[in-house]
């Protein structure tokens, strides 16, 4: 049975926590970009760029502006404009940058009253020939389970074209459910699990105050797909295991997860559908990305492994239409390599006879059948699948009964748990297209394509309990062009080197803490309010104060003294308001230490 949080609802305070490690802070020197810049679904003429602005009035409207250039000095500007921004998007920008031109360096800046964010940079995509593409591919990053070392370790390589994201960009559970890692401390906000868009959009606020994931997002573009824990553990299109009744209408939670997800990553929406994720990205004629939804659009519910339905010919992982669009993008592609960003294993695994995964391609074996026929009778070949999702590394062929029909690398994750011990003779014992197994290191993997090979470097930290980017190459596999199988590689590729472009920085953390910031609110959710409004807000002093909601005659209404119980950084308060009449509000914290204070403004429905 999967435990639940108990909620304790007080007259005026209902949850408080913080974030006790330094990391986990906002930077006054990037005010009011708190949360960074980003940039993402780059093609050869646009991309994606991204920030978000920390309001001083959650009521308002926020106005500013942005401009690309080819330089870092702006000296050049190719692109420039304008954008407005509320809490419709809970104060998240995103502009779709176009007249770019291809396989290029650009650097943006977001400004809003005088005020400029970092400097991003990104690069969009080639055309023509291309010789050699590098992409750090990466999955499954649990804030609770430790430091995000292995997005640090990827940005300090400067030599990546692209992240790819193959879904796990946060989670979904309750403080301490999900491996908590007692060295580091490093909690969730909010602590319970999050089902409401307020809760979904307060996750992704406290995920990208991550200074190693800003770093990332700052300096490539990041081509992401979702998995489950983007929603809850092990969705499909109509439930999902992390999903009870009590917890409100599926749908609605899965609306709330898909609104939050697109505000704050850097992804295009798509039409007719603004939610879907499934798209293509040509890189020349060298590699033709083809991202996936394995999980949302089209996935039936799972079934066991050794159920009665689980061969049904009806049953999907695609969905009908995705499945129709993912075979005319494989016959379509100009490209050597065929890749697909996919969520869960493809390939078919078993343990004593019996397939191990049923929330995998396992469990919707006669959607993988079609298209494995599709792929040997269309001769499609160099197709090759990239698999993020079960915290663990993989090298595996792709069959069809005794045919070859593509190859699959599975990274590992960022930090959330494999298996203790690393038995995968158990696997490889039975399978023998399984070529490479690791369940126990964290990491990441480089991808590197060529018109004669692809290969997959894995690539481990050493540590996740300390903030450490130190990390190693342990294994290599390759499949050549037109073999659909893979070799074992005796090092890692070198690539096309690193880039002459110098990596973009932010402000940096002193240890004296002077760059964190003291008493300032990050979030109001929801807002207008109804029966409650939360408050993300920082506290780098670990002192008392006082919390009050006034009306706008100055007649206070509510009142607190909270004690921050030795802890500081990043914290929350829920405070009832149903009893207060629809308007507007100020919210105000006093330190009473420092005799700082700061106040916002919300609204009660």
């Amino acid at each position: 049975m999967k435990m639940k949080a108990i909620s304790l609802f007080y007259s005026v305070f209902i949850a408080f926590n913080c974030f006790s490690q330094f990391p986990i802070s906002p930077l006054s020197c990037n005010a009011p970009f708190y949360h960074g810049v980003a940039s993402g679904d780059p093609l050869s003429d646009r991309v994606i760029i991204w920030t978000r602005v920390t309001p001083l009035d959650f009521n308002s409207n926020i106005s500013g502006s942005y401009r690309v250039s080819t330089d870092t000095s702006f000296s050049t500007i190719i692109n420039t404009g304008i954008f407005t921004t509320n809490s419709e998007k809970d104060f998240t920008v995103k502009i779709d940058v176009d007249s770019l031109n291809e396989n290029t360096f650009y650097f943006y800046q977001f400004e809003v009253n005088g005020k400029k964010s970092p400097i991003g940079r990104t690069k969009t995509l080639p055309i023509g020939n291309v010789s050699n593409l590098r992409f750090g591919v990466v999955s499954c990053a649990n804030m609770e389970s430790g430091y995000f070392n292995v997005y640090n370790a990827l940005n300090q390589r400067n030599d990546v074209d692209a992240i790819l994201m193959l879904g796990d960009y946060i989670y979904e559970y309750e403080e301490g459910e999900y491996d908590p890692n007692s060295n580091v401390q490093r909690s969730i906000e909010p602590t319970n699990e999050i089902i409401s868009l307020s809760d979904y959009r307060m996750r992704y606020s406290s995920y990208h105050l991550d200074q190693s994931l800003q770093n990332l997002h700052q300096n490539y573009p990041w081509i992401c797909v979702w998995d489950d824990h983007e929603f809850a553990n092990n969705a499909y299109k109509d439930g999902a295991q992390n999903h009870d009744s009590n917890e409100g209408d599926w749908h609605e939670r899965k609306d709330h997860a898909q609104k939050a997800y697109f505000e704050w990553l850097p992804i295009r929406p798509t039409t007719p559908k603004k939610y879907n994720v499934f798209r293509n990205f040509e890189f020349g004629n060298l590699f033709s990305l083809m991202m996936i939804d394995t999980r949302i659009h089209g996935r039936d519910e799972q079934v066991g492994v050794t159920s009665s339905q689980v061969n049904d010919t009806n049953r999907t992982m695609l969905g009908n239409d995705q499945f129709e669009w993912l075979k005319t993008a494989l016959s379509n592609s100009p490209s050597t390599w065929k890749v697909v960003g996919n969520q869960v294993i493809m390939a078919e695994v078993t343990i004593l006879g019996v397939p191990f995964n049923n929330d995998a391609w396992d469990g919707y074996p006669a959607q993988r059948n079609k298209l494995f026929d599709y792929l040997i009778t269309n001769n499609i070949a160099n197709f090759c699948v990239l698999t993020g999702d079960v915290h663990t590394s993989w090298a595996i062929n792709l069959k069809q009964g005794n045919t070859n029909v593509g190859v699959e690398f599975v990274t590992t994750s960022v930090t959330s748990p494999g298996v203790p011990i690393n038995a995968s003779w158990l696997i490889t014992i039975e399978n023998s297209h399984v070529k490479y197994v690791e369940l126990t290191k964290r990491g990441f993997i480089l991808l590197d394509v060529t018109p004669q090979k692809i290969q997959s470097d894995w690539y481990y930290v050493n540590t996740i309990d300390q903030d450490d980017p130190s990390n190693y190459w342990a294994k290599g596999y390759y499949s050549n062009d037109g073999d659909n199988n893979l070799t074992e590689a005796n090092s890692a590729t070198t690539g096309h080197g690193s880039f002459s472009v110098p990596l973009m920085q932010e402000c940096v953390k002193t240890t004296s803490n002077s760059e964190i910031e003291d008493l300032m609110v990050l979030g109001l959710y929801p807002n207008p309010s109804t029966d409650y409004i939360t408050i993300q807000f920082n506290d780098n002093k670990n002192s008392s104060f006082n919390l009050k909601i006034i009306d706008l005659s100055g007649k206070e209404l509510i009142t607190k003294e909270v004690s921050p119980k030795n802890i500081s950084g990043l914290l929350y308060l829920k405070i009832s308001t149903k009893n207060l009449k629809s308007g507007t509000y100020v919210l105000q914290l006093y330190d009473n230490s420092t005799k700082e204070f700061t106040q916002r403004k919300f609204l009660k429905k």
